[in-house]
């Protein structure tokens, strides 16, 4: 687990603008995010909605609880989870971090980041020595969100952290400086279980893991339990499972409603309330380089990663 330190960072903040902009406060006309009574008060699974409070305003910022978003099967909504969770948690106040941790790049291109056009990544930060922080964070149109953004240079830094003493723990000692300016720092993981995720599991204080409606995203989780239970023996005790997202739900479909009741059976209350259904909306928003949040507020997609983050505070 990653731990709290200034460095230089604390001069820099103090030199220039703040880290990240001021997160912004709750409208004042609430119900405009207030999605507590987010349709029925039984969820997909047959169980009754857990109330969830209003999150809490802050008096000040940090340290930041680290989470790891993460599945080794792909396509099953993790940069859209990572995205559309931050956005939302910044409209409750909270300060956020995005760490792009795929070779991919798709969380900055999500953001509307040309990552493959930047002269410095995450890549640079965990490979080389000296390279200033702020170089590499960028602001997002989100106020009060930012992104350590990533590109297909990524790729090249596992076969070079091979040889690293202490190699599980390169990213944690990359955020170390930064926990203090956020409130979230969300890292969205690549899909496998390489040096990279074994890196942001090593720094996590928990694990935020989007699953499929669909059976063989379940058959896959065993594999990736396995792998937490390893680091939280060898590298990082203090790690918890932060919860598990049912993502790309069609409640029309009786198979995803088996999945989904299966998936609750087998984890119970670790399954978040907050179901992500399939919509038009979400392609729209990668295209238009937005959160769902901010892109169509109003919709139901909106609503249940507000209903998500509210759930994670709360956590």
């Amino acid at each position: 687990m990653v731990e709290g330190g200034s460095g230089s960072m604390s001069s820099w903040v103090s030199a220039q603008q703040p880290l990240v902009a001021p997160a912004p406060p709750m409208s004042a006309d609430d119900s405009a995010f207030d999605d507590s009574a987010l349709g029925d008060e039984i969820d997909p699974a047959g169980r009754r909605r857990r109330a969830v409070p209003q999150p809490p305003p802050l008096d000040r910022h940090g340290p930041a609880r680290v989470v790891a978003i993460c599945n080794q099967k792909g396509g099953v909504g993790k940069t859209t989870s990572t995205i559309n969770l931050g956005a939302a948690l910044t409209e409750y106040g909270r300060r956020v971090l995005l760490v792009d941790f795929d070779p991919q790049g798709a969380l900055s291109v999500g953001l509307g980041v040309a990552s493959h056009h930047l002269d410095r990544t995450i890549y640079n930060l965990i490979t080389e020595q000296g390279v200033p922080v702020e170089e590499v964070v960028r602001p997002t149109s989100v106020p009060g969100m930012d992104l350590l953004p990533s590109n297909i240079d990524l790729s090249a830094a596992e076969v070079q952290l091979v040889t690293e003493v202490g190699r599980e723990q390169t990213l944690g000692r990359t955020l170390r400086p930064l926990l203090p300016h956020y409130d979230f720092i969300l890292v969205d993981c690549q899909p496998s279980l390489g040096l990279l995720t074994i890196n942001a599991l090593a720094c996590a204080d928990g694990v935020l893991i989007p699953l499929e409606c669909e059976f063989f995203s379940l058959r896959g989780v065993a594999l990736l339990m396995d792998t937490i239970d390893k680091v939280r023996e060898r590298l990082n005790p203090k790690l918890t499972i932060t919860g598990i997202l049912a993502t790309m739900y069609d409640p029309r479909t009786l198979h995803a409603r088996e999945v989904m009741a299966r998936v609750v059976e087998a984890f119970g209350d670790t399954v978040f309330d907050a179901v992500i259904s399939r919509t038009v909306r979400f392609p729209e928003t990668t295209v238009a380089g937005e959160p769902i949040t901010r892109w169509a507020p109003k919709s139901s997609g909106a609503k249940a990663y507000r209903a998500l983050a509210r759930e994670v505070i709360a956590r």
